[in-house]
């Protein structure tokens, strides 16, 4: 097994389920000093009592609100001295054409997917350039390519990204990794709990979904990108190809998404 992580400060947003808790739980046991948000205490509560007596460090937060990002940031380098590792994976999905979603349900996407990332960043970016750690994203093909029904997810998304890369070049001569991955249709609790209209929730069909990749799998292709200092992962073949269609053949591109994501004369979800 690796020793990269042994020592190693990693703080993690939404910890508490999916690719997140599979993270924590597999850096944990690779030695690394985890520290991990979520707005769930209850899942918290779970986590201290699998990890007992191990290095782990939880707190209750919103990452779309700046102060409760100061308390996760803060306390974690009060509790590790530092943060070697932040992995921006807290995140909300939102689907319905534009025509029937409320802006404030967009303004809620946008304020935990790319603000959250924006706030934790920047608060960690010091102890991080002083280690010489890494920055990761966890974004989407929809960071890529705006997905019909998916607009304001895909808007966070995309600023995601483009926050990323433009930190990226900032951090170049700085010894600081920093990089976004895709993970694609994965089993993460984040499929389930989408928003619609002024935030409320709507069931998302499961069908297929043992076809998905799981989140432990996804966690252990992020740790295997991080130890290599990676720029970007895009883990799908038909995520790979999306992106260079929509890079070679953009109006070919909008004519398959419209193709996949509408059927029977309505929008898939």
């Amino acid at each position: 097994m690796s020793t990269f992580f042994q020592n190693k400060v990693v703080a993690i947003t939404g910890g508490s389920d999916g690719i997140g808790k599979a993270l924590v739980d597999a850096l944990i046991s690779m030695g690394a000093k985890v520290a991990t948000c979520s707005r769930n205490q209850d899942k918290l509560y779970d986590l201290q009592v699998k990890h007992s007596g191990l290095p782990l460090h939880t707190l209750v937060a919103d990452v779309s609100n700046l102060n409760d990002c100061k308390n996760f940031i803060n306390s974690t380098i009060a509790t590790f001295g530092g943060i070697d590792i932040l992995i921006n994976n807290a995140g909300i999905n939102i689907r319905g054409v534009l025509q029937d979603i409320e802006i404030e349900a967009v303004e809620k996407v946008m304020d935990i997917n790319f603000y959250g990332t924006l706030y934790c960043t920047k608060l960690a970016l010091n102890s991080i350039i002083e280690r010489k750690g890494a920055i990761v994203g966890v974004s989407s093909v929809a960071g890529y390519r705006g997905l019909p029904g998916r607009s304001g997810y895909s808007a966070s998304k995309f600023a995601m990204t483009g926050f990323l890369e433009s930190l990226r070049t900032e951090l170049m001569d700085s010894g600081v990794q920093v990089m976004w991955v895709c993970p694609g249709f994965t089993k993460s609790n984040i499929r389930h709990v989408p928003l619609i209209s002024k935030g409320k929730l709507v069931e998302v069909s499961t069908a297929h979904e043992e076809k998905m990749m799981s989140s432990e799998e996804c966690a252990e292709k992020i740790i295997k990108a991080i130890e290599k200092r990676k720029r970007t992962l895009v883990f799908t073949f038909s995520d790979k190809r999306t992106v260079l269609l929509n890079k070679i053949f953009p109006s070919l591109t909008d004519k398959l998404v419209k193709k996949f994501f509408f059927k029977d004369g309505g929008l898939v979800r």
